[in-house]
């Protein structure tokens, strides 16, 4: 769905920095791209592994060095949570960190160059199961009673609770979360068999970033309507914890 997303928007006329987990992965994603008719103009390559909260804060910094105005960051980066509880060299459940606190301090560290834009954007690929999720404040790696649906749930609602913290008023940027649908990725067996093709998935979250719709800052999208959301992201006092607990955990490293 990423390399889709990438695609549609390069088409629209961006500059699209392309993200993967290595380089070679990266430098793939860019040679397929292009023999799909896309110029190499509009293509970059940037490679971090979001199980390392350091590989993180350098793609930031790479990305504020080559673009010091940002107009769009994508958020779409996920894994599914692995059968038992596995933590990352940096402490914290591998899902949790892959599909939450990486794009949190994504938008912490890239505040700045978005905020530059005349629209700066963010949008964040989540999922309708973050309404079936909780929150668990006491233990956010879920050691205790680990399921791995559960852990991947919490990781999309955490998503979707923290979309409007990373648009804090006066910064001049949008943030928005959507369910791009049940689609044939690598995430569908925790939904069911049968999923649409990624591309479909791609076109929802691109329509999010074109400069001609304006989203409303906070919103979760579904089927290109606002939809409701679980009741924790509504809530204000959800909002500043996990702000707090995300921060204590990537902004030590």
């Amino acid at each position: 769905m990423g390399w889709e997303t990438a695609r549609l928007l390069a088409e629209a006329g961006a500059t699209v920095v392309v993200h993967a987990r290595t380089a070679e992965e990266s430098q793939d994603a860019v040679a397929r791209l292009s023999a799909a008719g896309i110029a190499q103009a509009r293509l970059q390559t940037a490679a971090a592994d979001f199980t390392r909260i350091e590989e993180v804060t350098r793609l930031a910094q790479t990305v504020t060095v080559a673009h010091p105005t940002l107009d769009l960051l994508v958020n779409n980066a996920a894994i599914m949570a692995p059968e038992r509880c596995t933590l990352t060299p940096d402490g914290s459940e591998v899902s949790f960190q892959v599909n939450f606190l990486a794009a949190h301090l994504l938008a912490r560290l890239l505040r700045e160059p978005l905020s530059r834009s005349r629209d700066g954007r963010i949008v964040n690929v989540s999922s309708s199961l973050h309404r079936t999720a909780a929150m668990n404040w006491q233990d956010p790696n879920r050691a205790k009673r680990y399921s791995r649906v559960a852990a991947y749930a919490q990781s999309q609602l955490a998503l979707t609770i923290a979309t409007r913290d990373m648009a804090p008023e006066g910064s001049g940027i949008t943030a928005v979360s959507v369910n791009p649908g049940l689609c044939d990725t690598a995430l569908l067996p925790l939904y069911g068999r049968v999923g649409a093709p990624a591309a479909q998935g791609a076109a929802a979250v691109a329509r999010l970033c074109m400069p001609g719709f304006q989203p409303v800052n906070g919103a979760y999208y579904d089927g290109g309507r606002v939809a409701q959301t679980a009741q924790a992201v509504q809530e204000e006092r959800s909002v500043r914890r996990l702000a707090k607990l995300a921060d204590g955990l990537v902004l030590q490293h």
